[in-house]
């Protein structure tokens, strides 16, 4: 007596894991990924007023936590933004130094340097206390 033994029937490959291996895939790569636009500020390195720096014709914007001021004299952002375009248009090179009054926060430094950036300065240097 022989016994036919069926042969063995082969394994199909389950799709669901593998799409569930996909969409775990997918919304970790979703949360991982920023979106956001980061733009870089070209900038020298901070200075200390020994280190050489040539300083002649330069224009130093001091950062205080309420207010700025441009070579000593106190200016709000708009006005301080259309001075720095009309001398960027006159001399392209001028120099424009940032120092940041201790009690400054980093954001408000940001901002500043922004404006000043949107306002055509390219030479943009931040000194040290």
């Amino acid at each position: 007596m022989r016994f036919e033994v069926p042969a063995p029937r082969r394994r199909l490959i389950g799709l669901t894991p593998l799409i569930d291996v996909v969409f775990i895939l997918l919304v970790f790569f979703m949360l991982a990924s920023s979106l956001i636009n980061w733009q870089a500020i070209e900038m020298g390195a901070p200075a200390s007023a020994s280190a050489g720096t040539p300083v002649v014709g330069s224009w130093l914007v001091r950062v205080q936590p309420e207010s700025l001021d441009l070579n000593a004299e106190t200016i709000a952002a708009a006005e301080l933004a259309g001075r720095v375009a009309a001398r960027i248009g006159e001399d392209p090179a001028q120099r424009i130094l940032i120092q940041p009054a201790p009690g400054v926060s980093l954001q408000r430094l940001v901002d500043v340097l922004d404006l000043l950036r949107d306002a055509g300065a390219t030479h943009l240097t931040l000194l040290r206390l």
